[in-house]
């Protein structure tokens, strides 16, 4: 009896590795990083970025002079006058928070941009890693820089470098 267990369990075991899974590991960061294309991308994004915070910036110093302007005068206002000046404020309020919007919300300018100048390069990283995972029969690739819960991962799998190589960066 103890010996068919055993012959079970060797057979069992035999069967999971003829099974096994190969697993490959990247990290995207450093992949990215080796790629000039994206630190040029990144740059661009940084310059525009800096653009649009200046002109949402304007707006927003011009709306608190305003609102600086109206308490200084308004005593010497009108009830109409104040109204009048109170709405000017807001009405320059809401044209930062509509331009910061237009600029730097989730569809805005700067996400369209990013898609523009960004997605491309990753979608040749991920074509890349495809092709290499079907090329050396890797059942899951995984991120290192998304995949926070990996504590440890053997360097014997990591294929960033092949991932720049196919890509024609060196590392």
């Amino acid at each position: 009896m103890r010996k068919s267990v055993l012959f079970i369990i060797l057979l069992f075991a035999a069967g999971m590795t003829a099974h096994a899974q190969k697993f490959a590991l990247i990290d995207t960061e450093y992949i990215l990083k080796n790629i000039p294309a994206y630190e040029r991308a990144n740059e661009q994004l940084t310059q525009a970025s800096k653009q649009w915070q200046g002109e949402v910036e304007k707006v927003a110093k011009e709306a608190q002079t305003m609102f600086k302007d109206y308490q200084a005068a308004s005593a010497k206002l009108t009830a109409a006058q104040k109204t009048q000046k109170e709405d000017e404020i807001v009405e320059k309020e809401k044209a930062a928070a509509e331009l910061r919007r237009q600029y730097f919300g989730p569809e805005g300018e700067l996400a369209k941009k990013r898609d523009a100048l960004i997605s491309p390069i990753q979608d040749q990283i991920y074509n890349a890693v495809k092709a290499i995972a079907e090329q050396n029969g890797y059942s899951v690739v995984v991120d290192r820089a998304s995949a926070s819960s990996i504590i440890f991962a053997s360097p014997r799998i990591d294929i960033s470098n092949e991932v720049l190589a196919k890509l024609g960066y060196s590392n």
